[in-house]
């Protein structure tokens, strides 16, 4: 077993340790397309996992919107209140930070195995969500000065 396998299994057990399905999951299945000799499939899902990522984390979060459980009255009603406010705000810099990070991570692959190690470490050990390495590498272009 080569070491990129052992570094997967043992990231997947992390998930396991931590009870964090997607962590395991996603090792997982990565793993299998290694042992599997699916090598073919590693350039598609770099190229275009992220965009299905945020396309399903997408669907996700605007589920409720197009089920009605949130009504185009609550949608309007959030530009009344400070806190809607500060998570309108809030979700622009995370938006903002995310455009930043996917250039990074475009620009300066050296980077992505530390913010990858990082997401993978704080969803399993902290509860987390991975969602953190295009704002990791956001947070990490406006202390570097790059983009």
């Amino acid at each position: 077993m080569d070491i990129t396998s052992l570094l997967l299994l043992g990231l997947a057990a992390l998930g396991i340790i931590s009870s964090n399905s997607p962590v395991t999951i996603a090792m997982v299945v990565l793993l299998l397309l290694r042992v599997l000799g699916l090598h073919q499939a590693f350039p598609w899902l770099e190229k275009n996992g992220l965009t299905l990522g945020i396309i399903i984390l997408t669907i996700g979060v605007m589920t409720p919107l197009a089920s009605g459980k949130i009504t185009l009255q609550v949608v309007g009603q959030s530009f009344l209140h400070w806190k809607s406010l500060a998570a309108i705000g809030i979700g622009i810099l995370v938006a903002y930070l995310g455009g930043r990070g996917a250039t990074l991570m475009g620009s300066q692959p050296t980077v992505v195995a530390g913010l990858l190690i990082g997401t993978v470490l704080g969803v399993a050990l902290f509860k987390g969500v991975p969602v953190g390495p295009l704002i990791a590498a956001g947070i990490l272009s406006l202390l570097i000065g790059r983009l």
